[in-house]
């Protein structure tokens, strides 16, 4: 990475922070004007087309190279290791799993007090990017966000697309 594509490390926490509020704020609006499961639809399907948006750039590993993903998706992450933990669970040829131990998302929906349930239904929303962009990408995603009780963020679980079922 060269100086100009270095993001100070500040900068893209308050970046993430902001992102964070920003879907807080447009779910509580929804959520008033619409009710929360028309606006949890909406928000979903809205961070799932982000998804899709980038799920070409990892296209190329699809239907079944989840080691290649792997490698690219998490090599793509910013602020890994400080903002977002990832932890790989598994990763062979029937599946990719990623735990996230940590999402600056989720750690801004914490520091603006949001309840448990608030914080379910906005991983949920943000959630969705994942299942745009590993199926844009030809995988199948099956992945779970966080629920209350649970330590940690997201669970990421990518398969095999469905091309790789009609191979020879």
């Amino acid at each position: 990475m060269n100086d100009e594509t270095m993001i100070p490390m500040s900068a893209l926490r308050a970046a993430l922070k902001m992102r964070a509020v920003a879907y807080a704020h447009m779910f509580d609006v929804m959520r008033e004007h619409l009710g929360e499961e028309k606006a949890q639809e909406i928000g979903q399907e809205a961070t799932r087309r982000l998804g899709q948006d980038m799920g070409p750039n990892f296209a190329k590993f699809a239907p079944n190279d989840l080691n290649g993903l792997k490698e690219a998706f998490l090599g793509g992450i910013p602020g890994i290791g400080e903002l977002f933990v990832p932890e790989v669970v598994q990763c062979d040829d029937e599946e990719l799993q990623i735990y996230f131990e940590r999402c600056p998302l989720k750690d801004g929906w914490t520091e603006m007090n949001k309840s448990d349930h608030d914080m379910q239904q906005l991983c949920k929303f943000a959630g969705a990017i994942d299942g745009g962009l590993f199926e844009a990408a030809g995988f199948t995603f099956a992945g779970e966000t966080w629920k209350p009780g649970q330590p940690g963020c997201c669970r990421l679980r990518v398969l095999p697309g469905p091309a790789s079922d009609s191979k020879p």
